[in-house]
């Protein structure tokens, strides 16, 4: 009796390494430290994170023992100089966040929360003697970061969230609440935006663990569970009350809403690159997996209707790339503005999400299992659409863009 095993998959995954996606070929463009970073991040992606990530992300935990594995690529702090950061090329970091998306949503949040939005805050609002107090031990990830911004009540009116802080001699009183707030359970360092009791304007404010390595009384983190996507990211509801924070963690330059917006600006690009990574990881395992399913006698890479969706995906996901790097030349030059960013988040997200959705379609029930990755990058995406700004707001600050009229307050 023939017996045919069914406790592995049909299809390997990896084979979709092998497959081109840069028909223009774009690659050419990365300078040398990009390319180098390309390297290094996707030769640990491949080693240490494809291998055990869909376990992570099933049970919904974090993989910390990653952490060290990625601390080691030195890209923490990206275009960040000085204070023992990297310095990294605008596109040698934005490309970091490709290939990382490329592996792992999950993980690709967790970095981009600490590297971007956490160092990002301090180096762009802090004073130098607040840079060289947190910077050095988060570029080398000694210290984790989480950056505490939106509310229950506020995602997309961030501008008007409500978390409270009051001055009493050398501290702040903090009160308030946040959500979805990637790695603040168990963060070291938290960026805590509040409105300021005294004069109304927003600031930021550096919660620290004390000397052993606990929360201070007032900071209360509760994981949120049951998600569908990003899975092996923690993010929690806060609860702040009576939140103590010595007045010398207070971002100096931090004054206004316009101030959090600098880094929000600053990052919103790096999510159309995190789509990219996305769609490339699934437009690449699409085509492996066409080569090698064989219907009706024969491969569905040789179908019409399978050559089809392939060659829609390819083009879409080329404009995607084109936008990416056009956005990058702008930021090198001076010339990125915010609707720039909202264009390139929006078209991006959009169509990083279709390419999945087609990867997913071409492989039928296979596309289902989380063994073929497909299925975690398309989930994955769904909150791409809808973090750091959601499709229907990036239209709107476009749109005000092009009217001259806002549609919002």
């Amino acid at each position: 009796m023939t017996v045919t095993r069914t406790d592995r998959p049909a299809f390997e995954p990896a084979a979709g390494q092998d497959v081109d996606s840069d028909l223009y070929l774009l690659d050419e463009l990365l300078d040398e430290q990009a390319r180098d970073v390309r390297d290094r991040v996707r030769a640990f992606v491949d080693r240490d994170l494809l291998p055990v990530i869909n376990g992570y992300w099933e049970r919904a935990e974090f993989p910390f023992e990653l952490v060290p594995k990625l601390a080691a690529l030195n890209i923490a702090g990206g275009t960040i100089t000085g204070h023992g950061c990297p310095g990294l090329s605008r596109i040698a970091s934005s490309t970091a966040a490709a290939e990382l998306a490329r592996g792992d949503g999950s993980i690709n949040t967790f970095f981009g929360v600490h590297s971007g939005l956490a160092m990002g805050s301090i180096d762009m609002l802090g004073s130098e003697e607040q840079k060289q107090r947190w910077l050095p031990a988060m570029a080398t990830m000694e210290k984790i970061g989480a950056f505490a911004l939106t509310e229950p009540g506020h995602g997309s009116d961030s501008v008007s969230l409500e978390t409270s802080a009051r001055r009493e001699g050398n501290e702040y009183v903090l009160n308030g609440s946040k959500r979805w707030i990637g790695n603040a359970s168990f963060a070291d360092v938290v960026i805590i935006y509040a409105r300021d009791e005294a004069d109304g304007a927003v600031k930021a404010f550096v919660m620290e663990k004390d000397a052993d390595g606990r929360h201070p009384a007032g900071y209360m983190a509760e994981v949120i569970t049951g998600k569908m996507g990003k899975r092996a990211v923690l993010q929690p509801d806060i609860v702040i009350e009576d939140l103590r924070i010595p007045a010398a963690n207070r971002l100096e330059n931090c004054n206004s809403f316009k101030d959090v917006n600098k880094v929000l600006a600053a990052t919103r690009g790096g999510v159309a690159w995190e789509a990219l990574g996305h769609a490339e990881a699934a437009y690449e395992i699409a085509v492996a997996y066409a080569k090698q399913r064989v219907q009706f006698g024969r491969p569905i890479a040789g179908f019409q209707l399978v050559q089809n969706k392939l060659a829609n995906m390819l083009a879409q996901l080329t404009a995607v790339k084109l936008t990416c790097f056009r956005l990058n030349e702008l930021g090198d030059a001076g010339q990125m503005t915010g609707p720039m960013a909202s264009m390139a988040k929006m078209f991006a997200a959009r169509q990083g999400r279709w390419i999945c959705q087609e990867a997913r379609d071409i492989m039928g029930g296979n596309g289902l299992l989380l063994e073929n990755h497909v299925a975690r990058h398309l989930t994955d995406m769904e909150v791409v659409f809808t973090y750091e700004g959601t499709d229907s707001m990036q239209s709107l600050i476009l749109g005000r863009h092009i009217t001259g009229l806002s549609a919002f307050a």
